[in-house]
């Protein structure tokens, strides 16, 4: 079948997968092809289609920015992804699994930006990144990979958009030059229970320097990010599951806490 894949039929494929919350195989099982410049051709082509359909683009996120998901996923390279409307939710808010089919849902903490500005690369620094950004959120993402077993390489989560599902945010920011990032400490609770703990370093040393990788990488691509745009920088621990009945919260130092029931 590997002959037979396009961006076209791997993208739908995804969705469709998505849709049902029947889970398939990765595509680089069958398609020899499937390199990252592909994988992120069919990412752009779900987004496409998720527009199609009345989704908004509102942002980006990032994904295998800390070195606990690397060793857990067995991938060594952080990676971009879209964010669209359907995949926000306030924290407090149940996960909105009438609507959502997860298949192998798990959730992580992050801390998350909104551009002032207009953010484009390449050349973008940390610093660069910091000045473009309006508030700082703190949030918890409900990851979601479309692949059986939660097996995938790399080209292969890259093309399911980063194994997207939905995302908590807590409604209130804080001002970003109030804030040192790398020292932002979380603890994840799960069902009142303390399971993880980590700053902001683990999210590629500063979560700023996730946000200029975003930029740099979709600069790249000749795209760029814009005011307004939420930027989720990538889990500071290891994912969570998080199956219905179970209750993650995520405190931190200066951003608050966010909840998931």
């Amino acid at each position: 079948m590997g002959s037979e894949w396009t961006v076209s039929r791997a993208a739908s494929a995804l969705l469709d997968a998505e849709a049902s919350g029947t889970p398939v195989a990765p595509l680089s099982d069958s398609w020899d092809g499937l390199d990252l410049a592909t994988a992120y051709a069919v990412q752009d082509e779900t987004l496409r289609l998720r527009l199609v359909r009345g989704e908004r683009l509102v942002g980006v996120k990032l994904g295998l920015t800390s070195k606990a998901k690397q060793q857990r996923m067995n991938v060594s390279s952080p990676l971009t992804a879209w964010l669209t409307s359907a995949m926000l939710f306030s924290s407090g808010d149940p996960v909105p699994r009438d609507r959502l089919r997860l298949i192998h849902p798990r959730a992580e903490p992050e801390i998350v930006f909104v551009l002032g500005s207009r953010l484009a690369g390449p050349g973008v620094t940390v610093v660069d990144a910091l000045a473009a950004v309006s508030a700082v959120y703190c949030g918890i993402e409900v990851i979601d990979s479309r692949y059986r077993d939660f097996r995938f390489t790399l080209p292969d989560v890259v093309a399911d958009n980063g194994s997207s599902g939905c995302f908590a945010l807590r409604p209130a920011g804080v001002p970003a030059g109030s804030l040192d990032l790398a020292f932002e400490a979380c603890l994840l609770e799960v069902d009142g229970q303390v399971h993880d703990s980590a700053t902001g370093a683990a999210v590629l040393g500063h979560p700023a320097a996730a946000l200029a990788l975003a930029a740099n990488d979709l600069g790249r691509r000749g795209l760029a990010m814009e005011p307004g745009w939420i930027v989720a920088t990538g889990g500071m621990t290891d994912a969570v599951p998080c199956p219905p009945g179970v209750t993650v919260a995520a405190h931190f130092t200066n951003l608050g806490s966010v909840y998931l029931p």
